[in-house]
């Protein structure tokens, strides 16, 4: 009887590392086609963000006045919302100090 519960232990164990080696073995594959096709992924947004690059640089040598002026206005507009916010928030903090007047 003790043979065969010795016997029947082993033979899970043996089943269990079965099956634990072959989990192993699906995580292993799993991470590797996730390695895959992240890699993949990269090269395609590299591959964009060249053509984007090469598309600017295009757009500048056909319409280099037009940039100049878009560019101007997008700086322009940038300063007055942040100037806009900075006076916002120093005023909205300006009233939340009370004075002291003695």
């Amino acid at each position: 009887m003790a043979q065969s519960i010795f016997e029947q232990t082993g033979e899970q164990l043996a089943d269990t590392a079965h099956k634990v080696s072959r989990a192993a073995s699906a995580v292993a594959d799993a991470l590797e086609d996730g390695v895959g096709a992240a890699r993949r992924v990269a090269k395609q947004e590299c591959r964009a963000a060249a053509g984007l690059l090469d598309d600017a640089r295009k757009r500048v040598r056909k319409h280099p006045l037009e940039i100049v002026a878009a560019t101007f206005a997008v700086g322009i507009a940038a300063g007055t919302a942040i100037g806009w916010a900075i006076r916002r928030t120093h005023l909205c903090n300006k009233a939340d100090v009370p004075e002291n007047r003695q």
